[in-house]
């Protein structure tokens, strides 16, 4: 089997109302829907999200990036990822989210030609998972009110976004975890939003409200910040915007920095990346979670799939095709009361009108 064509064409997001993180506002983003078809008749599917204050790229740099290394791989047997992914590392550095979209495709092929769910190619540990439901930021009254009927909704784990403002931050857990409950999981992303004793002070102010986890309190580069936040505060410590690849969780590791790491295949390039990542930290007795960008049902379905094959992957935030407008994408992944439900059909279970 041969890989015979690939294209990519962007499309739009409309998030339902605004999303707001310590890094930036979000009220709708453009994805980037790869095709991957091969002379077997089998065609894959994968999505580029960027988020350019984290990825360092748009959907405008990411087609002319996805043509490039389409154009590299052409004659290539789509199941021969090492070799591929060797070829579009050498091509580029980084644009991480446009070899995100071609892995996640051949991916898809994977598991079409086996003709299993890719979460059993994978690895099969489970079919179904929790993940949490995010709550952006806003006033604390405001993201109780959310905390509220989500739970309602029947969701048990909540992400709640902070980093703005460490103290009011303190008064926006407290909020939620009285409309809560206590029998709901709250876990916290400052999305790089303290420096060092903020995160320290308002992580241990908040550790008497059950914190899970505190995703990513400083920034990215400051590893060595990062571990002494860890030292001095009880509530788990978990990377995101400083694991982009393997060579990252090698060094978080190394440096005691992190309980816990979050792995997004726009970050990391794709499931190839993801996998070696998750070996590393799993080998350390470092549990991971997935994360997502504001991705539709494809890049959330691989997503998922991932979190599905792996027993190291405790904690799941795939929420954000939930937050998303209706798009012209079928199949996927399936959620109810905040369990995600993978699906049965061969590869992503995917159709895209492309």
């Amino acid at each position: 089997m041969k890989i015979t064509k690939v294209t990519a064409e962007k499309i739009r997001l409309e998030l339902k109302k605004p999303f707001k993180i310590a890094l930036g506002c979000i009220e709708s983003c453009e994805a980037v829907i790869v095709k991957v078809e091969t002379d077997e008749g089998l065609v894959g599917f994968g999505e580029g999200n960027p988020t350019a204050f984290v990825t360092g790229d748009t959907a405008e740099t990411l087609i002319p990036m996805v043509n490039m290394l389409g154009k590299a791989i052409i004659g290539l047997n789509p199941i021969e990822l090492g070799k591929i992914h060797g070829i579009m590392d050498r091509l580029l550095v980084g644009n991480t989210c446009a070899k995100a979209a071609i892995d996640i495709a051949l991916h898809d092929i994977m598991g079409k030609r086996m003709g299993m769910p890719l979460y059993k190619v994978l690895g099969g540990y489970r079919d179904s998972f929790e993940t949490d439901m995010t709550i952006s930021i806003d006033e604390p009254e405001v993201m109780a009110g959310e905390a509220a009927a989500l739970v309602k909704e029947g969701y048990r784990t909540l992400k709640i976004k902070v980093g703005t403002d460490f103290e009011k931050d303190v008064d926006r857990i407290k909020a939620i975890r009285e409309a809560a409950g206590k029998d709901i999981k709250i876990r916290l992303d400052a999305n790089q939003g303290w420096n060092v004793p903020e995160a320290v002070t308002a992580i241990n102010k908040m550790e008497g409200f059950n914190i899970d986890v505190v995703e990513q309190p400083i920034k990215h580069w400051n590893i060595e910040g990062l571990a002494a936040v860890r030292n001095k505060v009880r509530v788990p410590i978990m990377a995101d915007e400083s694991v982009f690849s393997p060579e990252d969780a090698i060094k978080l590791i190394k440096e005691n920095a992190v309980d816990a790491m979050n792995i997004k295949l726009m970050k990391c390039g794709g499931i190839f990346k993801a996998r070696r990542i998750n070996a590393i930290a799993e080998a350390a007795g470092c549990e991971c979670m997935v994360g997502c960008m504001a991705e539709s049902s494809i890049g959330i379905t691989a997503a998922a799939s991932f979190v599905a094959a792996n027993k190291n992957i405790t904690r799941a935030d795939v929420d954000s095709f939930l937050m998303i407008k209706e798009s012209n994408i079928e199949g996927g992944v399936k959620v109810k009361d905040g369990i995600i439900y993978l699906p049965d059909e061969p590869g992503l279970g995917i159709r895209v009108n492309m």
